[in-house]
């Protein structure tokens, strides 16, 4: 280990490299600040509670949408579709032109992004600090579900599942 290396960096360098090799479903989490439309590119996402429906989210401390989330009280989740690589990419930048050039309408007052396989409307029950991110657990409100396999992401690629066939 160089000298200039910590313990600390080792161990998040290793940790980020174990969590690259997990298969994460790719969503975008989308919100409204008055007029204004929200969204950053999540993989930390997933199902909380069947009864009643609840999902929960995880964003950066210092994200723009997590202010949102907490002023407003409500947000989306949008599965992305296998063929909406470029819809991930458009997101997980900075900036306020992330919905230009892509399709999206409104949705039970939350913005969906056309062609999406999973659109959830979702109220913030619980704000949990988690490190550097805040985990939001909300309750799931309204559900669209388009017959598209999902947008993953493994090793640092985006790709989608593949049945395994002739699984014993």
């Amino acid at each position: 280990m160089p000298s200039n290396t910590t313990a600390a960096d080792s161990l998040q360098t290793s940790f980020r490299d174990a969590m690259a090799h997990v298969c994460s479903p790719v969503a975008v989490v989308t919100a409204f600040d008055g007029d204004r439309p929200h969204g950053t590119t999540v993989s930390a996402f997933m199902s909380l509670s069947m009864e009643p429906p609840m999902v929960t989210i995880a964003l950066d401390q210092n994200s723009e949408l997590l202010g949102v989330i907490r002023a407003h009280g409500n947000f989306a989740v949008n599965v992305l579709g296998a063929h909406q690589s470029d819809v991930a990419l458009a997101f997980a930048r900075k900036g306020h032109d992330k919905f230009d050039g892509i399709g999206w309408a409104t949705t039970q007052t939350l913005s969906a992004l056309n062609g999406a396989a999973i659109w959830m409307s979702c109220a913030a029950e619980r704000f949990v600090t988690g490190g550097d991110h805040t985990i939001i657990v909300g309750a799931v409100r309204h559900v669209i579900r388009e017959e598209s396999p999902p947008l993953t992401y493994h090793g640092r690629i985006f790709g989608t599942h593949s049945p395994i066939l002739n699984a014993t």
